[in-house]
């Protein structure tokens, strides 16, 4: 087939769905109008490890508009059923009401149902529960890890004494809370043995597979329903106990029942980027040729189930290098279990080994940019792989010009404006091309107009726009006449919303099944004999604004709607797939960019202010430019927040959050956020999928965190190496 005019992808469109949202008729998880629904409001642990003595409910319930108080004592047994299949991590994930356990600070004991809100919040107030405390574990400097996962190539070790030039740093990176507008919600309702339940989910096929497993129903009993999602970065990547809360109280009730997380319950009833100790040691030669890195790295997660994330990949590929060892080891403590946040391991592996590779830069009197160039690898060196695209040196180049790099001062405390101290910083990033099955339903009716329906989420960063606009290419039609449809497990099933593979993945899924319905009617045309493209060959045919037409004479051919009317079709239909091409694979797949920042630094009182970031981007084929803008200053903007910013605080006597909330957890506003500008490098990568992108919603986050910090040293000759950096690491 002839290759389709490409009107929409590429196009700096709004999103289809923004006059939904800024008139509030975008719906959200709490936002549901469910008949007869009443309210649910959970009550937590107040010891972070321990066993309930007892639980008295009496006054709850006594209070006019409670319907009953659920708990341990009261609740039947829950089938639980395995689900390692999905998001959940290797362990004993936790069940609800199952024990008298518990297991960290929040963790869910009762839930009080009533038929208003007010009543719940008042009843779950008057919940009086007894504990036989114990002691928590909650501090990663304190705590044994477990068994690491190892990495090595060549004797690092080795290398690492015999290297001329050595560097030996140790890192802590505090734990971060994702603190989305929307906070996590479920509406349940049960009819007959059938579940619906709206959530704020990023995978509503995980949430429907967690739900059949813990109440034992067949799939299609279970339904997930999730248009719009108000943020979640990561944090709606599982389901998490209180969707079960929400599910257990509407059957036990008999009503539908809708449970709204508390913004201080979002701390504990959600997951977190998890804290990390992390030391890397580095030997080069003197002109910075890097010939050994040592990793070792302790990471926090819970005592029940066992998270990981990508934290070793980088420290693997990024340089080249002969020698190198990984040692990651996880560390149980009393918390709830970690989740994966924007950038997930890869912006905490560029953290460290991008703020040692300036460090080293500055030790051996080399630009930074340079010392990268000179470790630029020709291949992957963890697997032998040649890369699918890398074009990293190019976005070097291309940062170092329009930032202005050349004005950077070499000498640290070199350049001051009054009382401001300033200073440049850079780093590299990189970030996994992930791709996973997906599927798409494609209907084109007979008006003209089509219907493209998959089971994905959108959380912000624009599925609904940029699936619109690769159908309406594929299909040959307007974006006005094209509706996507996501966020219903009635859907075709596709991967989890995160991990950058939603575009790769489900968006490979829609052309294909666009591809197959535009295939379907130039075939039927060219074999009606009463179509002007009757006897045309199907290849020299192509659709453009609803019309079919030769390729090289717009003028004969016809519209969807004649072709359609003719034949008395209603309606064109097919199913769009996207699998991994199977067997060895041939390619190593990453994204990649080159992240700028120039920072000022109060000399008096630390503080430090980000006045301008550049990122340039090497992400393949970017469909929608608006989105791809939008997306890389959200990736910034969290990632200041990181840098300079974001800590949760725990009282290790309890297991306590103490800044659970929005007033003692800081994360970016207006004053905070500077000149922002992202560039992206024209290309695509074919070898990764059919549409030749390769995600940009994490990479975009992953840098700026030891850019910033390098721009810090840069103006301060303070070498920070905690994150965040406050004002009293500066004074």
């Amino acid at each position: 087939m002839s290759p389709q005019p490409q009107a929409a992808v590429g196009a700096p469109l709004s999103r289809v769905d923004g006059r939904l949202k800024v008139t509030g008729k975008a719906l959200y998880a709490a936002e549901h109008e469910v008949g007869g629904a009443v309210h649910a409001v959970i009550v937590d642990a107040s010891v972070g490890r321990g066993r309930i003595t007892s639980i008295d409910t009496g006054d709850a319930e006594a209070q006019p508009g409670v319907l009953k108080v659920i708990h341990h004592r009261n609740t039947p047994k829950l089938p639980y059923r395995d689900n390692s299949g999905s998001n959940n991590p290797p362990g004993r994930r936790l069940r609800v009401f199952q024990d008298d356990r518990v297991l960290f600070h929040g963790q869910p004991v009762a839930v009080v149902v009533a038929t208003t809100l007010e009543a719940a919040q008042h009843g779950a107030s008057l919940v009086e529960v007894g504990y036989d405390a114990e002691q928590p574990s909650t501090d990663l400097a304190e705590a044994q890890p477990g068994d690491p996962t190892n990495y090595a190539r060549g004797d690092a070790e080795a290398a690492l004494r015999s290297a001329v030039v050595r560097l030996d740093l140790t890192y802590q990176l505090a734990r971060n809370h994702h603190n989305p507008m929307e906070p996590h919600a479920t509406i349940a309702r049960w009819d007959g043995d059938k579940l619906t339940v709206w959530d704020k989910t990023q995978w509503v096929v995980g949430t429907q597979t967690e739900l059949s497993t813990v109440f034992d129903l067949p799939m299609d009993s279970v339904r997930v329903i999730s248009p719009f999602v108000g943020g979640a970065f990561g944090s709606g990547l599982r389901c998490w106990p209180h969707v079960v809360v929400a599910a257990l109280a509407a059957r036990e009730t008999g009503h539908p029942v809708k449970l709204v997380l508390s913004r201080r319950q979002m701390y504990f009833g959600a997951g977190f980027r998890p804290s990390y100790a992390y030391r890397l040691r580095l030997g080069s030669d003197r002109r910075g040729r890097l010939s050994a890195a040592v990793h070792d790295i302790d990471a926090e997660t819970s005592s029940y189930e066992t998270f990981t994330e990508a934290v070793l990949p980088a420290g693997q590929m990024l340089y080249s290098m002969p020698h190198v060892s990984q040692a990651y080891r996880t560390v149980p403590l009393d918390v709830n279990t970690p989740i994966w946040m924007r950038g997930p391991g890869f912006a905490t592996a560029s953290f460290v080994i991008e703020s040692a590779m300036d460090e080293l830069a500055d030790k051996l009197g080399i630009d930074p940019i340079e010392l990268r160039r000179r470790n630029e690898p020709n291949e992957d060196e963890s697997s032998g792989l040649p890369f699918s695209t890398r074009r990293l040196r190019e976005c070097y180049t291309v940062g170092a010009r329009e930032f202005g790099w050349h004005r950077r001062a070499s000498r640290p405390r070199s350049r001051r404006e009054g009382d401001w101290l300033i200073g440049l910083g850079m780093s590299a990033g990189v970030y996994d091309t992930a791709r996973n099955a997906a599927q798409a339903r494609v209907r084109l009716d007979a008006d003209g107009t089509a219907v493209v329906e998959a089971a994905s989420s959108d959380m912000g960063p624009g599925t609904y726009t940029s699936q619109t606009q690769v159908a309406a290419d594929a299909l040959g039609l307007t974006m006005r006449t094209v509706t996507f449809r996501l966020g219903d497990s009635l859907f075709p099933p596709t991967p989890p919303h995160g991990g950058s593979m939603t575009m790769a993945s489900v968006g490979s899924a829609v052309l294909d099944g666009c591809d197959k319905v535009r295939r379907q009617a130039i075939e039927l045309a060219v074999e009606d004999r009463e179509s002007p493209l009757y006897g045309v060959a199907a290849d020299d045919i192509v659709v453009r604004g609803g019309r079919l037409h030769v390729k090289n004479d717009p003028a004969r051919g016809e519209t969807y709607r004649a072709l359609l009317a003719r034949n008395h079709r209603t309606h064109l239909e097919s199913l769009g797939s996207f699998t991994r091409p199977s067997g060895p694979q041939r390619h190593s797949f990453y994204a990649y960019n080159a992240t700028f920042a120039e920072v000022a630094v109060d000399v008096t009182l630390g503080l430090v202010r980000v006045r301008r970031m550049l990122g340039v981007y090497d992400a393949g084929r970017i469909i929608s430019p608006k989105l791809a803008e939008s997306q890389a200053i959200g990736g910034i903007v969290g990632g200041i927040g990181t840098t300079l910013l974001e800590h949760t605080v725990t009282d290790h006597r309890d297991g306590r959050i103490v800044n659970a909330n929005l007033a003692d957890y800081l994360v970016p506003v207006n004053a905070d956020v500077p000149e922002v500008r992202a560039i992206y490098l024209d290309g695509e990568d074919r070898e990764a999928d059919p549409l030749g992108v390769k995600g940009l919603g994490e990479v975009v986050h992953v840098g700026v965190a030891p850019a910033i910090a390098n721009a810090v040293h840069n103006a301060t000759g303070r070498r920070i190496r905690t994150l965040p950096i406050t004002a009293e690491a500066l004074l």
